[in-house]
């Protein structure tokens, strides 16, 4: 690199975002994902030998995947090639592994071959680096939001070790915003910015553990913020709420945090805890989750976890699912909270899901037998003449519309599915169930 060329690289360093700027460029300056990096554990180790395995890196927007990816190829003075899933194809890396071959073969440099997004790779793109990842050409390090165990390929997996990273801390933010505010070669520290409590505590929240947010919101507000007479620009909590104006939350309506969340809000309304069922409801509403996709698991709900406990909670759900339907977000967003509200602090039972499994294991397991002859119809002659229908007990002809009769195969009579709990209203069913099959429904068994 000429003179030139060196200046117009620190031009351009200069003339880019905050959060760029302010990247660290060693170990020592590294904020957060200290069970990696620190003293004695094992990426710190590998980092410090020298020998890198291939990695993918996983970790939610802002935790350091990139910046982590540039200190380890400083760190083991490795070539560092960047390319992004969302425009590379394989004529890009095959290029990559070309050069990182010849670099081998003049100079014995190792190649770091850093994808970011490696999860919008597919799988003909990931199977064209995997031979090269094999034999050492490159060192592989894939930086990914999502679940690597749905998103790489699993022979890629194999030959990778996956590191995760944890979310920044507040106190990991406070930590890179202080940094931001007092250097005065890359950060903001030449402009004398300040800011007050307040401000600093609603943006290290609204960053949402993402230190390249809370990083470019704070170059927002201290550049939209007039020095006083002395200079000084001092950032106050209306400039902060101004610059951030909305926080991107954390959700993926096709990845890990979809089903992760989803599955959360089961788990608490299953637990009786509305808060916490509220809370989850909020954090798909409000990332734009699809509300009628919402609405269909709260109707599952119903019928899985509350059941005959209170056959309601499947009346409320279908209100809910029409009350969206019918007026649409955000005012259907209550209609919503109303009915996880109303699954959360239901009696619960799951009697009739296991139930209807255990019926239909013995549908899918057992033998099909004809249905008995008297519970079928008999619309024709010929069928009244082959006893279609003989000997059914009409109930309603009988004292409180009941009388018992067989209605399974031989083979499964006296056979129970429905274990009814004392939950709710399903405790009234059993009672009847009792009166009625007594040897079927008694209490000790």
């Amino acid at each position: 690199m000429d003179l030139f060329d060196y200046q117009l690289e620190k031009d351009k360093v200069r003339n880019a975002p905050l959060a760029a700027r302010m990247r660290p460029t060693k170990l020592a300056d590294f904020v957060g994902q200290e069970h990696l990096i620190g003293i004695g554990h094992v990426l710190r180790n590998a980092i410090d030998s020298g020998n890198l395995p291939s990695m993918v890196l996983w970790g939610p927007p802002g935790s350091g995947k990139t910046t982590l990816a540039n200190i380890m190829a400083q760190a083991t003075t490795s070539h560092f090639s960047a390319v992004s899933a969302v425009s590379a194809g394989v004529a890009e890396l095959r290029k990559v592994v070309e050069e990182a071959r010849e670099r081998r073969k003049l100079s014995r440099q190792k190649t770091l071959l850093f994808i970011d997004e490696i999860h919008r790779f597919n799988k003909a793109q990931q199977d064209a680096i995997l031979p090269f990842v094999e034999d050492g050409t490159i060192t592989l390090i894939g930086a990914t939001t999502e679940n690597p165990s749905f998103e790489v390929i699993s022979p890629l997996l194999s030959r990778s070790q996956v590191f995760v990273l944890k979310p920044l801390s507040p106190q990991e933010i406070g930590i890179i915003i202080n940094r931001a505010l007092l250097d005065k070669e890359f950060g903001l520290g030449a402009f004398s910015v300040e800011i007050d409590d307040p401000a600093l505590d609603y943006l290290i929240a609204m960053s949402n553990s993402d230190a390249r947010t809370a990083l470019n919101a704070l170059e927002v507000a201290a550049m939209t913020t007039p020095p006083d007479e002395t200079g000084r620009r001092f950032v106050t909590l209306p400039v902060v709420e101004d610059a951030v104006q909305h926080r991107a939350i954390l959700y993926d309506k096709n990845g890990e945090q979809h089903y992760d969340i989803i599955s959360a809000l089961h788990k608490t309304m299953r637990g009786s805890d509305p808060d916490a069922a509220l809370y989850w409801l909020a954090r798909m509403v409000e990332a734009g989750e699809d509300p009628l996709y919402i609405v269909r698991r709260l109707v599952r709900f119903a019928s899985e976890d509350v059941g005959m406990a209170d056959p309601q909670a499947l009346v409320v759900c279908m209100a809910a699912q029409q009350a969206v339907h019918f007026i649409g977000m955000p005012e259907g967003n209550l209609a919503m909270a109303q009915a996880v509200v109303y699954l959360a602090t239901a009696p619960k039972s799951n009697s009739l899901y296991t139930a209807y499994s255990s019926a239909k294991r013995e549908v899918t397991q057992g033998r099909n037998e004809p249905v008995p002859l008297h519970l079928r119809n008999a619309p024709t002659k010929l069928m009244k003449q082959l006893d279609y229908g003989k000997g059914y007990k009409y109930a309603h002809e009988f004292e409180d519309h009941f009388v018992r009769q067989q209605n399974l195969p031989d083979s499964l009579k006296g056979k129970q599915f429905y274990f009814p709990s004392e939950q709710g209203f399903e405790k009234q069913a059993l009672l009847r169930l009792r009166s009625w099959w007594p040897e079927r429904y008694r209490k000790e068994k």
